[in-house]
């Protein structure tokens, strides 16, 4: 928190800092805090009350985390106001994705939606609320919106006032993630039988504001430092991915290596960006799949579609619980929409369609990011001949131990083959995500993986 603290300071300077040329006027950034919560969703709720008004989200005493970071359930005894299903969907529809009245219809006997009471939960750390003011009077897209300017003095929520869609999902790409972090995962792709061999992770992540070695030029440009190492099954145990992502992937494109623990070699893996194959995942997600979306947006027109209110996967501690067994949530087709929990939140809508001349596997992509966390909560991604290939939903929640937003895990359906593949899982490991931890830039390194690769 040392590191973000310093945020409060620079942006008394920047407001005296005649020269700087601003994303928006200091008028609209006074909205910060006013009508428009810290981040920038709108603190008032809608007409009939549906959506309330957002004070301040779930503070750091809304619940306990037992020894292994597990956090309880705030909302434990409250019951769905109503559910979804096939037979009712017509009456929903206007509160529906395109992708989410898709799964309906492509599992009509299993799938339905839980919706319950909306709480606007999210939260972060004052001194984050103090990194999007300046993010907001400062930072700017550059190189055709592939990187920003202006931005290493913030490093957060680039702009919580967006002007149009590709401002949206870097919002998205640059979001508080509670700081460093260490954690053990689990990766899935069941079977249409519902029968799945989880993939199991170790993995790492650090980010340029916590890691005080971290050279001045280095820091720059950089967005995350991302390190993963498979620990299971042993066909795959010992493989390490390293990332470094970028601000600017054009100038500076992602660099990432991998460790081959049967070879005992370090290569480079130019793969790991835009469509190439995610890790372990049997063909269900591409490399820009994960976090719902990541990497450069270079390869696509973006567009502001605009704000809608419609239900998204929200405040799903339940999901989350040591309780659960990686078989009680895994099942045939998706999974168990009976722990599922939804509200109804305001989203942007962004539309990203790929460019004449560039190569991806999805022509178009269609994205609702929750106003007020920034996270996408549900994906559309359709196919070269225009059709709704996959459809992806976060699993969100609040940490509120950490003050930040994250997910209990993301999951990428696929409509044609009837599989999917669900990342993140935490339930069964020995604890949750850990926050706040040390990190030096001497473990990101090539030289580093053979290390963490050792069976």
């Amino acid at each position: 928190m040392k590191a973000i603290n310093k945020l409060v300071t620079a942006f008394a300077l920047s407001m005296l800092t005649s020269s700087v040329v601003a994303a928006v006027s200091p008028e609209e950034a006074a909205k910060l805090g006013a009508s428009l919560t810290p981040l920038g969703g709108e603190k008032a709720g809608n007409t009939d009350g549906s959506i309330p008004d957002w004070n301040g989200g779930l503070g750091k005493g809304a619940g306990k985390a037992d020894e292994r970071g597990f956090l309880a359930d705030p909302f434990a005894d409250e019951r769905p106001l109503f559910t979804i299903t096939i037979q009712n969907l017509d009456q929903y529809k206007e509160r529906l994705s395109a992708g989410q009245v898709a799964m309906f219809k492509r599992y009509p006997e299993t799938y339905k939606m839980p919706v319950y009471v909306t709480h606007r939960t999210a939260a972060a750390p004052a001194a984050i609320y103090e990194a999007a003011k300046i993010s907001a009077t400062r930072t700017e897209l550059i190189e055709g919106g592939n990187g920003l300017k202006n931005f290493t003095d913030s490093r957060y929520y680039p702009f919580p006032i967006p002007q149009n869609g590709l401002e949206v999902i870097w919002n998205h790409m640059t979001r508080y993630r509670g700081g460093n972090q260490v954690r053990s995962t689990v990766q899935a792709t069941p079977q249409t039988n519902g029968d799945f061999t989880p993939v199991y992770f170790d993995e790492e992540v650090a980010f340029p504001d916590g890691m005080p070695d971290l050279s001045a030029d280095k820091a720059e440009n950089a967005l995350l430092f991302f390190k993963q190492r498979v620990t299971a099954p042993s066909r795959l145990a010992g493989n390490v991915l390293l990332v470094h992502d970028s601000l600017d992937q054009i100038r500076e494109p992602r660099m990432a290596w991998l460790y081959n623990a049967g070879q005992r070699r370090v290569r480079r893996a130019p793969q790991v960006a835009y469509d190439g194959p995610g890790t372990a995942a049997d063909g269900l997600r591409t490399s820009d799949n994960l976090d719902m979306f990541n990497g450069a947006p270079d390869r696509y027109e973006w567009k502001l579609v605009g704000k809608r209110e419609m239900f998204i996967p929200y405040n799903n501690y339940r999901l989350e619980s040591p309780q659960l067994k990686y078989a009680d949530i895994l099942k045939a087709g998706h999974t168990n929409q009976e722990l599922a929990r939804y509200e109804l939140h305001r989203v942007w809508e962004v539309e990203a369609t790929l460019k004449a001349g560039e190569r991806n596997i999805y022509a178009k992509r269609r994205f609702f990011v929750d106003e007020d966390s920034w996270q996408i909560a549900v994906s559309e991604l359709y196919d070269g001949r225009g059709q709704l290939w996959r459809v992806g939903q976060s699993m969100l929640l609040q940490n509120y131990a950490a003050e930040t937003p994250i997910n209990a895990f993301e999951a990428l359906y696929d409509l044609m083959n009837g599989r999917y593949v669900a990342s993140g899982l935490k339930n069964e490991e020995k604890r949750s995500i850990t926050f706040g931890t040390q990190a030096s830039i001497k473990d990101f390194t090539p030289a580093a993986l053979r290390n963490a690769g050792v069976r």
